[in-house]
């Protein structure tokens, strides 16, 4: 006995210090291998999540930005570079879009910055806005503003085309502009700068009852999807070289109170959400039920004399009020961002001390929606997310943190697994990784 405990503890003082050595050489990053150049997120400092609620701003703090976060080196390390850029988080997480190679980022100004940090102001205090900012991201660590532009009256989404010299600019018919103008485009020119306006008309488009909520363009063809708020449909609609916009085919009934639009990577399908917020809702918005994302084929059906069937395909539910959507490069995975109610005031029993993100498989050919599941965790108000170039990632904006001592927000990364030994059991995890910005952020792109 005594021959084999002398024996046991030598062996244990072998493996210790091995062990230490082992553990101490690894690589302390974790599993975060997020692949892309730069994200780009915006940020409205001017109210707190409560006052979609009770209507009061709150303190503010800092002022609006736009950041930029290089995503070179240890994650750990990752730092946001941040610079002044009016926009507003009242409205679709589409206020920020960068072009397609990664060298300007557009911004657009719903609503203006508020006049001071009077904790008495409400969101009616707030001015209607119409700046669309420029950014040259030529140095990520060094945004620059390059141009300031006075366009129409709340713009709401902003979307560059996959070439990247058509700028789309949609507007909210409650804004004035909107009321004459659902769109307009403008082309982009080498060194970012935008020209003057084009205001399309749009055949069939109802001027003070529809309203283009959001729109994306296609990944190879010069079309461009949009979702109308309103009657909750989807258009698709071709872009001419006179920027000319013809919509074609059916106009596809979705469901209710879309909020975002995005091509799939092979532009075959178009992916939309819902949130199903409306007047016979308890507070419009605040006990929705849970909402849901939808595939649409573009081009279903088509004619011998040419004339398109476009197609709703499938939908699976999502959390409560999934504002932001994302969907992975190679086309596989869906992702959104849901607030729940973590943005009601402290006080509110119906407050849900949690936000959440679902994910959703995705078969690019048919378009086939298979729900995996909604990950709580603990955040306010996310309302937008992206995947990194492997689509085995996630970035999402957190607008704020439940300990308010805590100041700013936050972009956290998220990563999907697999279990090894059981391939049915897929989770989308909150990593360790986080990256501070200026508070409020609400809407991100990244350069891949």
């Amino acid at each position: 006995m005594k021959t084999l405990l002398t024996t046991l503890a030598v062996s244990t003082a072998l493996v210790v210090p091995a062990f230490a050595q082992e553990a101490g050489s690894r690589d302390a990053r974790g599993q975060l291998d997020f692949e892309g150049r730069y994200i780009v997120s915006v940020q409205d400092a001017d109210m707190v999540s409560s006052a979609y609620v009770n209507g009061m701003l709150g303190p503010r703090e800092g002022s609006d930005t736009l950041a930029v976060i290089p995503l070179v080196g240890d994650p750990r390390d990752w730092q946001a570079a941040e610079v002044f850029a009016s926009n507003s988080v009242a409205g679709p997480p589409a206020a920020v879009e960068i072009t397609p190679d990664g060298r300007f980022a557009f911004v657009v100004e719903t609503f203006t910055p508020r006049p001071d940090n009077d904790e008495e102001h409400g969101f009616g205090d707030k001015s209607i806005g119409s700046t669309l900012t420029v950014v040259s991201l030529a140095d990520p660590a060094n945004p620059e503003v390059l141009q300031t532009l006075t366009v129409g009256d709340r713009p709401i989404a902003v979307s560059a085309n996959a070439t990247g010299n058509i700028l789309a600019v949609s507007y909210s018919i409650e804004g004035g502009s909107g009321g004459e103008t659902p769109m307009q485009l403008f082309r982009i020119g080498e060194d970012g700068s935008l020209s003057d306006p084009v205001s399309p008309a749009i055949e069939g488009y109802a001027l003070g009852e529809d309203n283009i909520m959001d729109m994306d363009w296609h990944p190879d063809q010069s079309v461009i999807v949009w979702i109308n708020q309103f009657d909750n449909t989807m258009q698709f609609a071709r872009v001419g070289e006179d920027l000319s916009v013809a919509p074609f085919g059916n106009t596809v009934d979705i469901d209710r109170a879309p909020y975002r639009v995005l091509f799939t990577p092979d532009g075959n399908h178009a992916v939309t959400n819902a949130l199903y917020w409306g007047p016979d809702i308890a507070g419009f918005w605040i006990e929705a039920p849970r909402g849901q994302v939808l595939t649409v084929r573009m081009n279903a059906e088509v004619g011998d004399d040419g004339t398109v069937r476009h197609a709703l395909i499938d939908r699976v539910m999502t959390g409560v009020s999934p504002e932001g959507l994302a969907v992975s490069p190679d086309g596989r995975w869906v992702v959104t961002t849901n607030l729940e109610r973590s943005y009601l005031p402290y006080d509110d029993p119906r407050i849900t001390w949690y936000s959440s993100v679902t994910l959703a498989a995705l078969d690019q050919e048919t378009g086939d929606l298979t729900e995996i599941g909604t990950f709580t965790y603990d955040g306010v108000l996310p309302e937008a997310a992206v995947f990194d170039n492997s689509g085995k990632y996630l970035a999402v904006a957190n607008f704020d943190h439940f300990d308010d001592r805590r100041e700013g927000s936050s972009i956290d990364f998220w990563r999907i697994q697999t279990d090894p030994l059981d391939a049915g059991n897929t989770q989308l995890i909150k990593t360790e990784h986080s990256v501070p910005v200026a508070r409020g952020a609400h809407s991100m792109a990244i350069a891949r």
